[in-house]
């Protein structure tokens, strides 16, 4: 867990700047700026995706024993290693496609696809297969993965069909109400 955490504060970092650079995109008015952004940062994450999978998968009895000598242990987390590589590559693409859709100003269907692939699918699956199977920690990592391929395949879908010149119309508009709200309350902006 240690490795996906560090793969996901890497990915994180680099969601939140897919999404910075995408708003900025939008509001600016450059619709292909902003796809070009998208195709970049993906194509980035993948990339360094699949070298930190490769790395886990190679080093996979190495690594564990940074952590343990008990043969037992360096046994089962070598067993599991495989999610983890799968995991640790979902994870890698997944930050990046919320953040650009943050950017792009779907909060909301960001969090309802989140909710409804992680926590509506992903985590009864995981409960289901962890708790009602032989397969227990495995179990409920396959509904983690699940759930983070599901989240994955819906905002890869979502960013391949968007249409980027109406974006930037909607970015435009909400740019518009911003300033006109903010010019009705001028002393609560102080």
């Amino acid at each position: 867990m240690n490795y996906l955490n560090w793969d996901m504060q890497f990915m994180l970092g680099l969601a939140a700047a897919a999404s910075v650079r995408v708003g900025n995109e939008l509001g600016a008015g450059h619709p292909m700026v902003a796809k070009f952004s998208v195709v970049v940062v993906t194509t980035t994450s993948v990339v360094i995706s699949v070298v930190f999978s490769a790395i886990v998968l190679i080093l996979k009895v190495e690594l564990s024993k940074l952590f343990t000598r008990d043969s037992e242990v360096i046994k089962a987390v070598s067993h599991l290693t495989p999610l983890l590589a799968i995991s640790v590559f979902l994870n890698g693409i997944q930050p990046i496609l919320s953040g650009v859709a943050i950017g792009s100003g779907w909060q909301g269907v960001v969090a309802y696809v989140n909710l409804a692939t992680y926590y509506v699918i992903g985590l009864p699956i995981g409960c289901v297969l962890g708790f009602k199977t032989r397969l227990a920690v495995e179990g409920i990592w396959w509904g983690m993965v699940i759930g983070v391929l599901l989240q994955t395949i819906t905002l890869l879908i979502m960013t391949a069909r968007t249409n980027w010149e109406a974006e930037v119309a909607k970015a435009g508009e909400r740019l518009k109400n911003s300033a006109n709200v903010a010019a009705l309350h001028p002393v609560d902006n102080i």
